[in-house]
């Protein structure tokens, strides 16, 4: 469980304590095949990934690229991979996991460097992984949420892989702090305040709150939000996450984009993770796999 406030000298405590546990009882009595490999990370450093399968199909598959949640401080390619799982067995897809660099041993643009570069892996192997290259759709859950975000951004910038959709859940998007819900959650709830300033620092390190931070790192920095693929857009309405996830959303419109939003009255951070069994998350987990089966069925 998470402690009140993480502070630079629990990043440890964290790492160890949040470790995913063995997959493989994950995977208990579930269809699913893995396979693991190593890509070309940023700066071409080795980057693992595991690519995780339907145990019988007969026909191309769509492709989901998942980012892990953490902080960007802790977690694993695993980190909240059973709540996806069932698009694998309902849906027929083919998930697609990255272990990006955390900082702050690796600072920006590692992690979403990483995560980029496992896109066009992805993208480039869709006839040996036997996956519809036009049916790529990128998750992610609070950092890897933003870091989705900021791959969407890319891939659209430099005229990369084409996406079909982008899962961002309660999405970590600005490091600079500003908005109404970052000073309500301050000391409260599982990501406070300086849980987040914890996390942007040891990403940016000096550059936080500054002029020079990429939109890729902190999405929210975007000022045109055009042409991005359909969004899903979940948050809880108790949760420092809120208010940037909502005017995200609010952007896409007003630039002519599709994204569904949902705000869900009660919910704290990662109430899907650490409550699945309540009414609250199980109706947040409906929703977005009712969203995801439509996004990959088109």
């Amino acid at each position: 469980m998470f402690p009140p406030t993480i502070t630079p000298e629990l990043i440890g405590f964290m790492r160890s304590s949040y470790a995913s546990p063995p997959l493989e009882n994950t995977l208990a009595n579930r269809d699913v095949v893995r396979t693991d490999a190593v890509i070309r990370g940023h700066a071409g450093d080795p980057v693992e990934i595991s690519v995780l399968s339907p145990g019988a199909r007969t026909a191309p598959a769509p492709a989901v690229l998942f980012i892990h949640s953490g902080g960007l401080l802790f977690g694993d390619r695993f980190s909240g991979i059973d709540l996806i799982l069932d698009w694998i067995e309902r849906f027929g897809a083919v998930v697609v996991t990255v272990e990006y660099r955390l900082a702050p041993e690796f600072r920006d643009p590692y992690a979403r460097e990483d995560v980029y570069a496992a896109l066009e892996w992805t993208a480039a192997q869709s006839e040996q992984l036997g996956i519809r290259s036009d049916r790529i759709v990128v998750a992610g859950a609070s950092a890897g949420g933003g870091l989705a975000a900021g791959l969407a951004l890319a891939a659209r910038d430099r005229g990369g892989p084409v996406l079909c959709g982008q899962i961002l859940d309660y999405p970590m998007l600005d490091d600079r702090g500003l908005t109404a819900s970052t000073a309500q959650f301050d000391g409260i709830g599982v990501w406070d305040r300086v849980s987040n300033e914890t996390g942007w620092r040891a990403f940016l390190g000096d550059a936080v709150g500054g002029n020079d931070v990429s939109p890729y790192a902190a999405p929210a920095r975007a000022t045109d939000l055009s042409g991005l693929p359909p969004a899903f857009i979940d948050v809880g309405a108790a949760e420092i996450f809120r208010d940037e996830a909502i005017d995200y959303a609010n952007r896409i419109w007003r630039a002519g984009g599709d994204a569904e939003l949902h705000v869900w009255s009660g919910g704290f951070h990662a109430f899907d993770i650490f409550a699945p069994h309540t009414t609250l998350a199980q109706g947040m987990i409906r929703a977005r796999d009712a969203w995801v089966e439509k996004i990959l069925a088109d």
